[in-house]
Parts: structure tokens; sequence; C-alpha cells
């Protein structure tokens, strides 16, 4: 069964608006564990613009499910990771001017980088994820550097214009998440997936889990987070 991974970056996104108090994203986990989900996601930036260093050591204490911090593969943040011990973490592109990850790692070009930064989070136990666009190139580069899963970008797929684009897509979804898997690669998926067009992608055999943020946290703030959740929950499942 499909598992669930909640994003709550977009909750603290809404509280650094007003840099205030609340919503506070770590209240947002206890819901989200609360309705079902199977773990939470949190992006750690650079640039601090939404999940806090705060929020990520209150994570680490609160969540009973499973932990994953996306972040970039910089000396910075894999020293915070050595530290917060996250269950998992996923390495991401990052770049200052864009409003949300606009693509997979590039993990044929930065193979050298990523096998450093993957054998430094081994020796602490941490599961290592890529986030990938679903390329062959880029799905053999990660079993090359040893990543433990790759999670498909479904951006292209969630942003596509017509029907026709939007299954030629999903094909490329489909047969990625079999190249990783026959790799020995776990496979994930995530970006821009929403109530209407999750399904299709949670069919996937090969996928595991889905990580989504923003379509159940906008959801929330109509219904409350537990509701949103649940309904995620019974798309998927």
């Amino acid at each position: 069964m499909v598992r669930l991974g909640v994003n709550v970056d977009h909750v603290a996104t809404v509280r650094q608006a007003r840099l205030a108090q609340e919503p506070d994203p770590v209240a947002a986990a206890v819901l989200v564990e609360l309705a079902g989900a199977d773990g939470i996601v949190c992006h750690l930036r650079e640039d601090r613009r939404h999940i806090q260093d705060r929020d990520l050591k209150l994570l680490k204490q609160v969540v009973k499910t499973h932990l994953n911090l996306e972040m970039a593969a910089t000396d910075e943040m894999v020293k915070i990771a050595t530290e917060v011990l996250p269950d998992m973490v996923t390495l991401v592109p990052e770049k200052r001017q864009e409003l949300t990850t606009e693509g997979g790692l590039d993990v044929v070009s930065n193979a050298d980088r990523l096998r450093e930064v993957i054998k430094e989070l081994h020796a602490y136990n941490i599961v290592v994820s890529l986030f990938v666009d679903p390329d062959i190139h880029q799905i053999k580069a990660a079993s090359q550097v040893e990543a433990d899963y790759v999670e498909l970008h479904t951006g292209e797929y969630a942003n596509a214009e017509d029907l026709n684009t939007q299954m030629e897509e999903l094909q490329k979804l489909r047969e990625m998440a079999a190249a990783a898997s026959k790799l020995k690669l776990g496979v994930s998926a995530g970006h821009g997936l929403n109530y209407q067009n999750v399904r299709p992608v949670a069919e996937i055999p090969q996928v595991e889990e889905l990580n989504i943020g923003h379509s159940i946290v906008a959801r929330a703030v109509l219904v409350g987070m537990e509701r949103a959740v649940r309904e995620m929950l019974e798309l998927i499942r």
C-alpha cells in the first residue's frame, strides 16, 4: 500500500509571511500523523524562507512516524542533518530565486559530490533519496552514487496543459519507476500532485510513497488538516 508523506513547509510559509508564532508547522505535523499519514516532510532551505532550524529540531522530537528532510547537498545542511538525524534525507536542487523546486537534481553532473554526501549521511544511518526527473540517465547515476531511493519529480505530469501530454508524462513515470526498481532503488514521487491528479501516480506498482504538501495544506485551510489528509489517503489507497 502506497505511503503518504505530508510536507508541512507551507504551514511555515503562512507563519513567516507575518513573522509570527502561528500557524506552527510542528503542531500541523501532529495533526497530520493523527489523521493517518505515514510521514512528515520538510525542506530546510538556505534562506530559511519557511521551515526554520527550530522547526526541524522540534519535528525530530515530535514526529512518531517518519521524518524526511529535504535539503541541498551543502556542507551546512549535511552538518545539520548529522546533528538532527532525520529518518531520511532527500537531496534536492535549490535556487534562491525559485518559488518552489523547479526540477530534479542533476546527479550525472554532480556525481562525485553526491557520492561523498551520501557516504557521510549513511555513516549516521540516514536513508538517502535523490529528487530526480524521470530520466534514465539520472536514475542510473542515482544507483551509481549509492542512493537508497529516488523521488520522481512529477511536476511535468502535474502541470501538463492537455490530456495527451499528461498521459505521455505519466508513461515516463511508469517506465522510470520500473527502471529504478530494477536497479534496486526504492521509489517515491512528488511535486504538484493534488486531489485531481494523484490516483494514476499512486497506481504505479513500484511507487512506495507519495510526498505531497501544497495541495493538502491548501485544502486544510478550508476543511481542516485532519480531513484534508484523510481525503488524500482515501484517494491513494
